[in-house]
């Protein structure tokens, strides 16, 4: 496949429980979604903003980046990328899902997911990391941390909040020790025709009990490849990731 047969899409809201107004956030010398889009651009040529609030595509349009309006109803980013993917009367291919709330995703990583659609079988494609044993169990531990297995073609098997793979016969401490374990990380990709599909699937009962709404597509048949990163990012869910974020730029001048 070319740079031409993909699409990047960038979800924002401005409605935030945790953090409302979140992709206008300043990050130095920039805003959080300003800091995506570039990002984006240097893997991917045709990239839009999708948003439902008219202050994210004031500024969009500002910096000089694409935007598109959408309905304030979706369920998920991947339900505003597909509205966004038709609102643009796009024809390519394959449309990636980038996570506006991660201003330091690397073109690396974008590239990797598109990669993925090379095996002309993927459907839908997503990233995963393996998890460094230093960082200890806890860090494994966390529910705010997805895990997933895969099957030797690196197809996921299964994602969880809870520790997968279960390593029998040793204590728990030891466990980021006996196995390999990979995390996730929250960028998508899907064949048009694909995302079709699954943005009309209901809930299913893993995605409802995990609250991960990759389980909807397994539980229904789906196959989900996975591309591996090395590439650390920093996600803002909070204002105190922001800070973080913030201390990061003004470090690293970046």
């Amino acid at each position: 496949m070319t740079e031409k047969d993909f699409i990047a899409i960038i979800p924002a809201r401005y409605a935030s429980s945790r953090f409302p107004g979140k992709p206008l956030a300043k990050i130095g010398e920039m805003t959080m979604i300003e800091r995506v889009y570039r990002q984006v651009k240097k893997a991917v040529e045709n990239v839009y903003v999708a948003t439902d609030d008219q202050r994210i595509a004031d500024a969009v349009e500002e910096f000089g980046g694409k935007v598109v309006m959408t309905g304030t109803h979706h369920r998920s980013g991947t339900d505003r990328c597909y509205e966004a993917y038709l609102n643009v009367s796009s024809e390519a291919k394959v449309i990636i899902n980038v996570q506006g709330d991660e201003p330091f995703v690397d073109p690396s990583q974008i590239k990797t997911i598109m990669e993925c659609f090379d095996d002309k079988a993927t459907e839908i494609a997503t990233l995963i990391r393996p998890f460094d044993p230093a960082r200890g169990f806890e860090a494994l531990f966390d529910k705010n941390t997805p895990k997933v297995v895969i099957d030797n073609n690196n197809y996921a098997m299964y994602f969880s909040r809870s520790i997968i793979p279960f390593v029998r016969n040793y204590e728990w401490q030891e466990w980021v020790d006996k196995a390999q374990y990979y995390t996730h990380i929250g960028m998508y990709a899907y064949r048009a025709d694909i995302l079709k599909e699954i943005t009309a699937l209901p809930q299913s009962s893993l995605e409802i009990a995990e609250s991960l709404e990759q389980l909807r597509w397994l539980q229904n048949g789906y196959k989900i490849k996975t591309g591996t990163s090395d590439c650390p990012t920093i996600g803002i869910d909070t204002p105190e990731d922001l800070e973080l974020a913030r201390q990061y730029v003004a470090e690293h001048d970046a």
